[in-house]
């Protein structure tokens, strides 16, 4: 299910359920998001600790979670940054009460990804995979692309990217599934992790080993987890060493699928990233680089 576009007035809450916001970067974000005319709700853990590698306990990145969800005036959940901890809080947050409480928009990425499967896996959502507003990331065309997705997401629903890399060339269509490699794997075994089945797999990551990344493609091909892919569409491998080892490893371990697969999409760690609507049914075409929605990312 497609949760409804963003107008004019609505309200955006602001959470963080992984790591420390840097208030320099909340500071610059917040106009750029108040100038899309929505009000701005900052969550509690937003200015929590500065220091070690979560923004706030458990239980209070999952009340501030719960509470931007069920609260009627909001219209989209936006996760001010990744970092690590998303999935610590999964299990306390009350899913019944926030399905209950109807449709609205996730957005975020990185660590984020966790909290996209787990509102695929319990609340049938489609959500966005996108940057996040206290990033040194979080540029203008970034924000700007962000922005037209959650007002005006007809104007979206091609997704170009004229210096991708075809791995593997082909045509594929599917549901869009995936995000951070570190934490599709991390999931493996839980109940929100679902299969790559009938999917366009995306993934990227940062700051990871080549043998990391192998590793990772590893476990989640023995597992079962890419059977019934359709394709492939890598994003961002930011400080992850050589790209010419990571294209090598990745022709490696996905080629067999015999799959179309682009690579260098621009999405995930990298300055300008699109945001990608997880859950939407897509069209690949590694010819003319492109991923074309079936539809609009949002109702």
């Amino acid at each position: 299910m497609r949760p409804p576009r963003l107008a004019p007035g609505d309200t955006v809450a602001l959470v963080a359920p992984s790591g420390p916001v840097a208030p320099d970067l909340l500071d610059a974000a917040l106009p750029v998001l108040r100038g899309w005319g929505v009000k701005v709700r900052v969550g509690e853990a937003v200015h929590g600790s500065t220091s070690g590698y979560l923004s706030a306990p458990d239980e209070m990145r999952a009340a501030e979670f719960t509470a931007a969800w069920l609260d009627p005036e909001v219209s989209c959940v936006l996760a001010a940054r990744g970092g690590y901890g998303a999935q610590r809080m999964l299990d306390l947050i009350d899913w019944t009460a926030l399905r209950a409480a109807g449709p609205k928009v996730l957005a975020g990425s990185s660590d984020v990804t966790a909290l996209h499967r787990a509102v695929a896996a319990h609340l049938d959502l489609d959500t966005l995979f996108s940057p996040m507003p206290a990033s040194v990331l979080f540029d203008e065309t970034a924000a700007e692309h962000l922005r037209r997705t959650l007002f005006e997401p007809e104007r979206t629903r091609v997704l170009h990217a004229p210096a991708a890399d075809v791995l593997v060339a082909g045509r594929a269509s599917g549901v869009l599934v995936g995000g951070n490699l570190s934490l599709l794997a991390a999931g493996l075994g839980t109940a929100e992790q679902a299969s790559a089945a009938d999917g366009i797999v995306l993934l990227e990551d940062v700051t990871e080993s080549v043998y990391r990344i192998d590793r990772m493609l590893t476990q989640l091909l023995r597992a079962g987890w890419f059977a019934g892919a359709q394709g492939v569409v890598l994003g961002s491998w930011a400080a992850c060493g050589d790209p010419a080892e990571i294209r090598a490893l990745v022709l490696d371990r996905l080629a067999p699928l015999d799959i179309p697969v682009l690579g260098d999409f621009g999405f995930g760690h990298v300055a300008s990233s699109p945001t990608l609507p997880l859950g939407a049914r897509a069209s690949l075409d590694t010819e003319l680089g492109t991923l074309t929605l079936d539809s609009p990312a949002l109702d």
